[in-house]
């Protein structure tokens, strides 16, 4: 009978473990893994890499499969990517999307765990109506031939810019561009009912090329700052990453897909560039970056979205010195070749939880932790000046449309009545506190 009594305990120690195994994981990190480049370390190495740290998704910009294989058993989700000229093939034909899956699917999974296929890239910015309008065709001949080879866990989606975006200032009144009509309205409707997420490329680093200013810059850092107050919801956004995101929220919102998942497929900052760009450093790069990392483990969300981090996609794992353009585009690695750390943003394995944010967004009625603060320096108060926000980014060379940028919103102080929003170490010690319910619990049956 003891022996049974120390089985049980035993055994629902190792579950609540498992648990709090669980309720540490960071599976909302991912990273884009380009490959525009020819120094960049094998495949095999790169998959030991990640498995060293806390990222838990890779994007991948087509379907390498050295690579997809590289990943295979290490639980990494993949997103597999189709090049926008491969679309018109996949729409007009479901035995080219069968073929496709066949190819780039079937022989990896699910030992390589692939979790969605990202169907072009910015394609609504392509100003080619044909390929926008074969984009919804091609996605559901590729959802079709997932089902039929028994992979209809894996979702199907596409990646947009934020320019797909008619207004977002503020946050409250964002929508989408008209002239989309029907194509984005078919478009979410399949995102809905195959429950796949709306994925976007925001870049807070193009606001601040767009309005260079100290307080700009702050907002763009995480760093603190008087804030920007959306007149429509009174809440004072406290990060242009934040608000941005808020923006799509409440485009899908007016569209009635408030329910649609958003997932940012890209976002980051570049380490150098020319004499001539403004905001590129190490500084910035590692403030940018180290601060999203802690504002996504706080778990705080966004303040439309409160309490769950949005599944975010660095840009990128290692620099990708073959790109044309500007020296920024072949400067956002976090790793180099040689598999060490660019800079330090926080992704390394670790037992300890993430520290709770610092600054907060606030509303008369409800506030929510936004953003962690890595710099005690005192910053320049917002002005109501307006701002550039929310420029475009595409892939693989990203670029300002000067067409689309929009105004920022205007600042103000915070309200007074704050609360803080769910974080990870409240999840973790409920789980803690679970494990020593149990075990006291299974002592006194003893």
């Amino acid at each position: 009978m003891v022996k049974h009594y120390f089985l049980t305990l035993f055994l629902t120690i190792v579950v609540l473990l498992q648990a709090l195994h669980l309720a540490r994981s960071q599976s909302y990190i991912g990273i884009n893994y380009g490959q525009v480049a020819d120094n960049l370390p094998p495949a095999s190495a790169t998959a030991k890499l990640l498995q060293s740290t806390s990222i838990q998704k890779v994007r991948l910009y087509g379907s390498d499969p050295v690579i997809i294989k590289a990943l295979a058993n290490t639980g990494i989700g993949i997103v597999v990517g189709v090049a926008n000229g491969d679309i018109p093939g996949l729409a007009s034909d479901p035995a080219t999307a069968k073929t496709w899956v066949n190819t780039n699917v079937v022989p990896f999974y699910p030992a390589s765990n692939i979790i969605l296929i990202a169907v072009g890239n910015e394609v609504m910015l392509s100003g080619d109506t044909n390929l926008m309008t074969q984009l919804l065709p091609a996605m559901k001949n590729l959802q079709n031939a997932l089902a039929d080879a028994g992979a209809d866990k894996i979702k199907v989606s596409t990646v947009h810019a934020m320019a797909v975006l008619a207004q977002s200032d503020p946050p409250s009144a964002g929508s989408f561009n008209p002239s989309y009509g029907d194509v984005m309205t078919t478009l979410l409707g399949f995102l809905n009912s195959t429950g796949s997420p709306f994925a976007i490329n925001p870049y807070p680093y193009f606001a601040y090329q767009s309005d260079p200013r100290p307080d700009m810059l702050a907002f763009c850092l995480f760093q603190p700052n008087a804030g920007r107050v959306d007149s429509g919801t009174k809440i004072n956004y406290m990060n242009m990453f934040d608000a941005q995101v808020d923006a799509v929220h409440s485009a899908l919102d007016k569209m009635g897909f408030k329910g649609l998942e958003i997932v940012v497929a890209e976002t980051g900052w570049p380490y150098k560039g020319d004499d001539n760009e403004v905001g590129p450093s190490l500084e910035n790069a590692k403030a940018y970056n180290g601060n999203l990392v802690k504002h996504l483990k706080s778990m705080a969300g966004t303040p439309l979205m409160p309490g769950k981090p949005v599944d975010t996609y660095l840009f990128a794992l290692y620099d990708e010195d073959l790109k044309p353009g500007s020296s920024s585009e072949r400067s956002f690695g976090l790793f180099k070749p040689d598999l060490s750390m660019t800079y330090d943003v926080g992704l390394a394995k670790t037992t300890s939880t993430a520290q709770a944010p610092t600054n907060v967004a606030t509303s008369p009625t409800t506030s929510v932790v936004a953003t962690p603060s890595s710099s005690p320096q005192s910053l320049s108060p917002a002005t109501t000046t307006p701002l550039v926000a929310i420029p475009v980014a595409s892939s693989p060379v990203r670029a300002v449309d000067p067409t689309t940028v929009a105004k920022g919103f205007a600042a103000g102080s915070p309200p007074t009545r704050t609360r803080t929003r769910s974080s990870s170490a409240f999840k973790t010690k409920v789980v803690y506190y679970g494990c020593v319910i149990a075990f006291i619990s299974n002592l006194m049956l003893l």
